[in-house]
């Protein structure tokens, strides 16, 4: 299998090395849900890692189920939940294989998509429209993280794998998913580049 393996990540989160993670929920993820735009529903959360968006949408009331392969992201999420005394389904699988067995109503879909190697998008993607409830959104946010090696020599380089917005539009085209008009939200990140940040609806 292409690109990082449980190992890859394991290392990382025992050894501290995750300098995605903003050490609190993502400030889009809170806009959206102080706005209103996102309720509460069942949603998913693929790629959980430290767990910061898991607590924050059980603390208001979702039906939120986390999932992440690597044993160390699960057991971060669940002590976060356990020290807040929140409740959520944390679940150690694979994206690429995990089945429910009852639609989500949303997804949120911060990091796992530029953590997966670029051959395994198409897959990945199939698996989000699958767990999605026709109608349903898929509350996204699409890293952006060019290096020189990937512009100038078509280079394969990550994680983060710089998730190119005409990319996205192929992965998740039309008519499978909806997408709003542009521009998007820019959100800062404070040791990577930025994400834009957008609601696709699953056809």
């Amino acid at each position: 299998m292409a690109g990082p393996t449980t190992q890859f990540w394991q290392d990382r989160f025992e050894n501290n090395l995750t300098g995605w993670d903003r050490g609190a929920p993502n400030p889009q993820l809170l806009a959206w849900l102080d706005s209103g735009a996102l309720q509460p529903c069942r949603i998913a959360a693929p790629g959980c890692g430290g767990g910061w968006e898991v607590a924050e949408l059980a603390r208001r009331g979702f039906d939120v189920t986390g999932l992440d392969y690597t044993p160390a992201a699960v057991a971060r999420t669940q002590a976060l939940l356990d020290a807040g005394g929140l409740r959520a389904q944390v679940v150690q699988a694979d994206v690429l294989s995990f089945q429910c067995a009852t639609p989500f109503d949303a997804i949120y879909e911060q990091t796992c998509l530029c953590a997966i190697h670029p051959n395994h998008w198409q897959k990945y993607a199939g698996q989000l429209h699958n767990w999605l409830k026709p109608g349903a959104g898929l509350w996204a946010l699409f890293m952006q993280v060019t290096r020189p090696g990937a512009t100038e020599d078509g280079l394969i380089q990550g994680p983060p794998y710089h998730c190119d917005i005409n990319a996205m539009r192929a992965l998740f085209a039309p008519p499978a998913w909806a997408w709003p008009k542009p521009p998007y939200a820019k959100v800062p990140h404070p040791h990577l580049m930025h994400e834009l940040a957008l609601r696709l609806t699953r056809a």
